[in-house]
């Protein structure tokens, strides 16, 4: 088993676990996406309570990838209500499922068509 397709495994079996409402699918073209990053420890995860990096997330995953103009209010209430429905004692926040959230939140899921 390549190691990709372990990652999508261990993604897949967190989001059922989470009680996460994603499709397999979906799961897969998000970790696609991400490229080599997901084997990176510190690039797998996401830290809710790092507001740098939930900038960068703003920056280069929401308005960069997914095309969105929303405003950073609403960016900043979907953002929560991503690292709420994942857990605030969850340590692994995987960057893969989080975007996978964000993607189904501002219903742009066309974007991994």
């Amino acid at each position: 088993m390549s190691k990709k397709v372990e990652k999508i495994a261990l993604y897949s079996a967190s989001a059922k676990e989470l009680k996460l409402d994603l499709s397999d699918d979906l799961i897969i073209k998000v970790t696609t996406g991400l490229g080599p990053s997901i084997y990176k420890k510190d690039a797998e995860t996401v830290s809710c309570s790092d507001s740098s990096e939930l900038d960068t997330v703003k920056k280069n995953f929401l308005q960069k990838k997914l095309g969105l103009t929303a405003s950073d209010a609403d960016m900043d209430a979907a953002i929560k209500k991503v690292c709420e429905a994942m857990g605030s004692s969850n340590r692994n926040k995987y960057r893969a499922l989080f975007y996978a959230l964000l993607t189904k939140e501002f219903r742009k899921e066309s974007v991994y068509a």
